[in-house]
C-alpha cells in the first residue's frame, strides 16, 4: 500500500505524528515528520533495523534512553540520532506538550508500519490488538521490533495466535500491506 504523504497519524488523543514527505540529505532519502506528544507519554522501547532516526526537540523537554542506558533528557535546540539497529524510546519528560521534528532514513515501511500500529491501538483502547501486533511485528522483523513485549510472548504466543487468526480471516486487513525490506 503506498500512504500520500503528507500522512498523519494520532494515538488516542496522546500522540500526534505527521509524516511531511521525503527529502535527499547528505545523498540519503529522509521521510521527514513532526511529532506532538503529551506529558508522560511516548512510543516503548523498540528499534529500527534498517534506519537512522534523528529527532530535534522544538519545545518541551523530552526524556530518552537507549537499550541498557540511563535516562535522559533534551531540551529545545538539541537533536538526537538513533543510529540503525539502536534500542530506545522517547517521551514527554516535561508538564506541556512537547514538540519535535525530524526524520526517518530510509523511508522503507514506516509510514505503513506505524499508522497500522496506531490504528489498532486506537481500536483497542491504548494498547495493540494481539493480532495485529503479531501480524505487523512478524512480516516487518527485519526493520522493526519492539523491545517491551516479552520475548517469550513474540516466540511462542504471536505464532499460534497468528496461526488462529489467520484461520479466522483476521489478515484480510492487512491485504494491502506493504512487502518487508
Amino acid at each position: 500500500m503506498d500512504i500520500a504523504l503528507p500522512h498523519t497519524i494520532e494515538i488516542i488523543a496522546r500522540e500526534k505524528l505527521a509524516f511531511l514527505g521525503t527529502v535527499i540529505k547528505d545523498g540519503a532519502e529522509c521521510l521527514e515528520f513532526v511529532h506532538e506528544i503529551q506529558p508522560t507519554w511516548g512510543p516503548a522501547m523498540h528499534v529500527h533495523y534498517q534506519q537512522d532516526e534523528s529527532i530535534t526537540v522544538v519545545s518541551g523537554v523530552m526524556g530518552y534512553q537507549e537499550f541498557g542506558g540511563q535516562p535522559k533528557h533534551a531540551v529545545p535546540g538539541e537533536t538526537l540520532l538513533f543510529k540503525a539497529g539502536t534500542p530506545h524510546r522517547f517521551w514527554n519528560a516535561g508538564l506541556d506538550m512537547l514538540y519535535c521534528k525530524g526524520y526517518n532514513s530510509p523511508a522503507n515501511n514506516v509510514v505503513y508500519f506505524l499508522s497500522a500500529f496506531a490504528r489498532s491501538i486506537n481500536e483497542h483502547g491504548g494498547k495493540p490488538g494481539i493480532y495485529d501486533a503479531a501480524f505487523l511485528l512478524k512480516r516487518y522483523k527485519s526493520e522493526f521490533g519492539m523491545l517491551e513485549i516479552p520475548a517469550f510472548v513474540q516466540k511462542v504466543i504471536f505464532p499460534v495466535i497468528l496461526f488462529w487468526g489467520n484461520l479466522t480471516g483476521k489478515s484480510k486487513k492487512f491485504a494491502d500491506a506493504p512487502p518487508p525490506i
